[in-house]
């Protein structure tokens, strides 16, 4: 097997990247060109892409000081705009590092990557160096270095069922895709490389923006097109990343037994489908009679996120219901409401399930408070507690809860008045302090995230020295 020249008498300390391990590999008493000739001279036989290499790390192999791992230097011959792959395999756990015939560090494997590999777009033509090191002191072993070059499209038309390979080098690339006929289509942009982020845009108003629908760091737009060409711009969330990346454009067939609901009416106890385009929907909800409501949003696609307004309510949740759905509950009075369906960060598209309960008060109801009273109770998982209280005298109100297992969280409604707090209190106790009118008024009783559990307190006291 091929064993490299051991006759280096230190090495520069290893360098740490954030993309993954480069090695050092000038020798001390070298300098500038010199060492780069030295190196693309007097190492092992030149690597040639197409074709397998196959070498050891030993523990005669150059030592890189800094950790003790040994390392081996492979010269090759690189050609001017080519995206180059050098993969690692065999038994030994290493690490790749490209650098240029100057000594300058170009790329490196990732840390954690499986199969180790690199990539890099080559910028001019010239002899370039690929340093092959184990992962650390105790890293030994054989193994095979295997290189070809990468074709890509980094703009141009995107056409149904042809995937695109591409290369970002912090910047986004621009596409045009055509659309045969209308449709539901989906786009997605797959990378080991980089965090994917894709914006669809057209004419008729169409803007859909996408992070990580398609799992992971991948990005997925999806959603209702009408036939032409749209514009697409395929980047990363941070803009600042390179990286190799699989764009493709695709249909998808609604299951049999679902009818899409866009908008209209959200009756109680019959739940909808609805497809988000990365616009809200707005679903008008009829209270007939005081109720305990409850609005649930749920999708396995994006991250689901509820508003409801009306009569003098605003109540918005992002993961009541767990996981990315969505849960808002709430006693509402008599009156026609706005359920807005929408994503958290208003990107991704899909599908979701949009359902409104309604249940009587009283069995809600954990009792009436007196002013100036405290009571104690206790939350389960998820759950909420209900207080109903009756003020005689206009003036200033406090109201308060206290705990010490969880993030306190009130809620406070009644005589058009909504109002919510977190923190207010001392820590992460809750407190609202505000005018009430003469009426009847309920408050609210849970925790921050909704999912906490524990014992606590609530107080209603007068604020107004005059009452």
């Amino acid at each position: 097997m091929s064993t490299p020249s051991a006759s280096r008498t230190l090495i520069i300390p290893l360098a740490t990247l954030a993309t993954g391990l480069a090695v050092g590999w000038f020798a001390a008493d070298q300098h500038g060109d010199s060492a780069a000739t030295d190196a693309l001279t007097n190492d092992s036989e030149p690597l040639t892409l197409e074709e397998t290499y196959r070498g050891e790390i030993t523990s005669a192999s150059a030592l890189n000081a800094n950790d003790g791992s040994r390392f081996e230097r492979l010269p090759l011959a690189l050609e001017a705009d080519t995206l180059v792959q050098l993969e690692l395999g065999g038994v030994l756990n290493g690490a790749l590092a490209l650098y240029d015939a100057e000594g300058n560090f170009l790329a490196a494997s990732a840390n954690d990557g499986i199969p180790v590999r690199l990539r890099q777009r080559i910028a001019q033509d010239g002899n370039y160096v690929l340093a092959v090191s184990g992962r650390d002191r105790h890293s030994y072993g054989p193994f095979r270095i295997t290189g070809h070059t990468l074709e890509t499209q980094n703009s141009g038309l995107l056409t149904l069922d042809t995937p695109v390979n591409g290369w970002l080098q912090d910047a986004s690339n621009d596409y045009e895709v055509e659309i045969p006929q209308a449709g539901l289509y989906t786009i997605d942009m797959h990378s080991d490389d980089l965090d994917a982020y894709l914006v669809l845009s057209g004419s008729n108003g169409v803007k859909l923006e996408d992070d990580d629908s398609a799992g992971d760091l991948n990005a997925r737009v999806s959603g209702f097109l009408d036939a032409g060409r749209y514009q697409l711009e395929a980047r990363t969330a941070q803009g600042q990343e390179q990286g190799y990346y699989t764009l493709e454009l695709g249909t998808r067939d609604l299951p049999d037994d679902i009818e899409l609901q866009n908008g209209g009416e959200l009756a109680l106890g019959q739940p909808v489908q609805g497809w988000y385009s990365g616009e809200g929907l707005e679903y008008r909800l009829d209270i007939a009679e005081q109720a305990l409501v409850t609005i649930d949003m749920q999708s396995s696609e994006f991250d689901a996120y509820l508003e409801l307004s009306g009569n003098g309510v605003m109540i918005e949740n992002d993961d009541g219901g767990g996981n990315y759905d969505s849960r808002i509950q709430t006693v509402l009075s008599p009156g026609t409401y706005t359920v807005r369906a929408i994503s958290y960060d208003s990107s991704g598209s899909g599908l979701f399930t949009l359902e409104a309960g309604a249940s009587d008060i009283a069995a809600a109801e954990n009792g009436v408070i007196e002013i100036g009273t405290t009571v104690t109770g206790q939350l389960a998982g998820g759950s909420q507690d209900y207080y109903s209280f009756h003020v005689d005298r206009a003036g200033q109100y406090r109201i308060a809860m206290m705990s010490s297992d969880v993030d306190s969280y009130l809620v406070l409604q009644g005589n058009g008045l909504y109002l919510e707090d977190d923190d207010g209190g001392d820590g992460y106790n809750a407190r609202l302090q505000t005018h009430l009118e003469p009426g009847d008024y309920r408050m609210t009783a849970r925790t921050y995230d909704t999912s906490g559990s524990g014992s606590y307190s609530v107080s209603v006291n007068s604020a107004d020295p005059m009452l």
